[in-house]
């Protein structure tokens, strides 16, 4: 029963790590990063998410795979343009302004949270 809590436990921590490093990335690039639009190409074969083109501030021009999938609200068709935010540093990391998926990491947080709850609750009971 120990070792289930400590796998229960360092599942929810791994995942709980997970969802923040996604919101920390997420807030640190829509704040110090630069913006800029992006041409929506379409998804390579046997992928979902499509291609995204721009130009850097210093005339590079880069492509990416959308940080995020299409989705009904926002269906990322070929020829769109939309507004991405860049990680100058690294211009691969972006983030589709508009498309941010904070909510997922805040699940990933709270789930997290409670699977480390559950471990130290399991841990105890197994005494």
């Amino acid at each position: 029963m120990v070792v289930l809590a400590a796998f229960t436990a360092l599942g929810g921590l791994v995942a709980a790590l997970a969802g923040a490093y996604g919101l920390r990335q997420t807030r640190r690039i829509t704040t110090a990063g630069a913006v800029a639009q992006a041409l929506v190409k379409a998804a390579p074969p046997g992928t979902e998410r499509p291609t995204l083109q721009f130009e850097t501030g210093d005339g590079r021009v880069v492509e990416v795979v959308s940080p995020v999938p299409p989705t009904r609200r926002r269906p990322l068709a070929a020829g769109d343009v939309v507004d991405i935010a860049y990680d100058t540093g690294d211009p691969r990391e972006t983030v589709l302004l508009g498309g941010e998926r904070a909510g997922l990491d805040r699940a990933f947080v709270g789930a997290g949270a409670a699977l480390v709850v559950l471990g130290a609750v399991l841990a105890v009971a197994a005494r």
